[in-house]
């Protein structure tokens, strides 16, 4: 623990500013503004952090409130953030017989299915990616989505005051799109699959200038999944598991969970190896698997077939960058059917008793695939992510469960059913 500490503000706030930009590829240096593609090699964009800046101890930011932004010194402003404070620290849950099932020493559930203010993961992003819209004078923002990062941004628009302009596909989830719509957004479903909402999203940020979070914004969004790895470190008392799991849509988690645990480490706040990362998607649409397992450097784009579509992404903008980490680390990756993601659903929440929508079942078969593959061992100590609230996705149960039986109000009737397998 060789940091720094720092002194925490007195008084006041210091105005929020973005930090400037730089290319993941070239290294070209941009100012802060909505623009998430470099102009000299077309390669994504990314904060550019001072490495000389003072950075907390433990003890500094265990002492601050519980959300994302007691990591502030790693996410990507100066000044103090005034929009959506509340988001992030979730719990990590352990469940003994979910490891036990899985044959490792130890499992946790990084829970973000109860995340604030949607139910997922997505709040993470959102969170830094609508400070970052009010700190460049944007007066509206919206997103493309498959349904969480939807919810995610017509709720922290809602209490932020800004419209929001959201697009999703025509054929999503009811409760997604309800989750959506009741913050009265501007909500437009697009016929056809998420990467023709994208296209359509990129050239409406250029013609309106609004500020599209998963589109122009994208530099500053993503680094909200940061603090995922953030918080699964301190949660197990500043130390790492041997193993995280998690699905993968666009790619931005897993290599974003990669960057967290490398900037903890660097940071001295752990030590020791960092996790392998895993990374789950669903059979019907397996592009960065496919990358991964292919050895290659190129993402080969697909047409999504899946239950899970919230993970269903033919095109993933961080596909390549999701494979390196996972490669860099010693991990892999698992692509399950629909049928396995509706057992992972049923199996996480009769083993935990949480209920996750389709990209956590995916996140738990993917873990019994790679336990079934000796990826996954009896001394690993394991984190799975689960990523969004299983509220959002009923229709994925659908004739899966079995149906409850009817009785009439009386006592003989109840024990007739007494002792029966139902």
């Amino acid at each position: 623990m060789t940091t720094a500490l720092v002194p925490e503000l007195e008084q006041g706030l210091k105005p929020l500013r973005p930090l400037p930009l730089h290319c993941r590829l070239c290294g070209a240096f941009h100012q802060p503004a909505p623009v998430a593609t470099c102009e000299e090699c077309l390669g994504p964009l990314e904060p550019a952090y001072d490495p000389d800046r003072p950075l907390p101890n433990a003890a500094t930011i265990a002492s601050r409130p519980a959300s994302l932004w007691r990591y502030r010194e790693w996410l990507p402003f100066e000044g103090e953030p005034t929009l959506s404070l509340d988001s992030g620290f979730t719990p990590l849950v352990e469940s003994p017989e979910l490891a036990r099932r899985l044959g490792v020493a130890r499992l946790w559930l990084k829970n973000d299915a109860v995340c604030h203010p949607s139910l997922s993961f997505k709040d993470r992003v959102v969170a830094t990616a609508i400070n970052a819209a009010h700190a460049l004078g944007l007066d509206t923002v919206g997103c493309a989505s498959t349904g969480n990062l939807a919810n995610a941004v017509a709720a922290q628009a809602a209490r932020a005051g800004l419209p929001a302009w959201i697009f999703i596909p025509h054929d999503l989830e009811l409760g997604k799109v309800v989750g959506t719509a009741v913050f009265g957004p501007k909500l437009v479903r697009v016929r056809g699959t998420y990467d023709d909402v994208n296209r359509l999203c990129a050239q409406a940020a250029d013609r309106f200038g609004w500020g599209l979070v998963n589109i122009n914004l994208r530099g500053y969004y993503g680094e909200g999944s940061k603090t995922v790895a953030f918080e699964i470190a301190e949660q197990l008392g500043w130390r790492t598991p041997t193993a995280v799991v998690a699905p993968m849509a666009g790619g931005s988690l897993v290599t974003k969970l990669g960057k967290g645990f490398g900037e903890f480490a660097r940071a001295g706040l752990t030590s020791g190896p960092r996790p392998r990362l895993y990374g789950v998607q669903a059979a019907g649409c397996a592009p960065i698997v496919r990358l991964v397992e292919s050895g290659g450097d190129q993402i080969q784009p697909v047409v999504p077939d899946t239950i899970a579509r919230s993970i269903a992404i033919g095109n993933p903008a961080d596909g390549r960058f999701a494979a390196e980490a996972i490669r860099t680390t010693g991990g892999w990756v698992a692509a399950v059917s629909d049928a396995e993601i509706v057992a992972g659903i049923r199996t996480l929440a009769e083993t935990s008793g949480i209920f996750t929508e389709t990209a956590g079942g995916a996140t738990v078969a993917g873990a019994f695939a790679l336990a079934r593959a000796g990826r996954l061992g009896p001394d690993d100590e394991v984190v799975l992510c689960i990523t969004g609230n299983g509220l959002k996705t009923v229709e994925a149960l659908e004739g899966a469960l079995p149906e409850a039986p009817l009785i009439a109000p009386r006592l003989r009737e109840l024990e007739a059913l007494h002792g029966r397998d139902f």
